[in-house]
């Protein structure tokens, strides 16, 4: 079985709030015209400034959906997970969660 979500994205500082999973969903199909894959919210650590405890989302865009997103998704302040390790903003995430996501390219 070929894994057609291979792009994992961070939203910073965001929450699901009162939603659910499929209403976070179809917000990217509504949006975006791009399919995601969800993956967990996770709440940072304290990062080189003492800041914590924000609440990031963690998700997948589909492979064929990268091209039309890779634009829309910085009006929005959405991050390649690549990115925010290459920018050493990553050291804010729980050790488990730094070692789960690895980088794809």
């Amino acid at each position: 079985m070929v894994n057609e979500f291979t792009q994992l994205c961070v939203w910073p500082e965001t929450t699901m709030g009162e939603h659910t999973i499929e209403e976070f969903i179809q917000f990217f199909v509504d949006t975006f015209d791009t399919r995601i894959k969800f993956s967990e919210v996770i709440i940072t650590g304290k990062d080189h400034t003492g800041q914590g405890g924000r609440s990031d989302i963690f998700f997948y865009v589909h492979t064929e959906d990268l091209p039309k997103f890779a634009v829309s998704r910085l009006n929005y302040g959405i991050r390649w997970w690549e990115d925010v390790v290459g920018n050493s903003n990553h050291h804010c995430y729980p050790k488990g969660t730094r070692q789960k996501y690895l980088l794809t390219w």
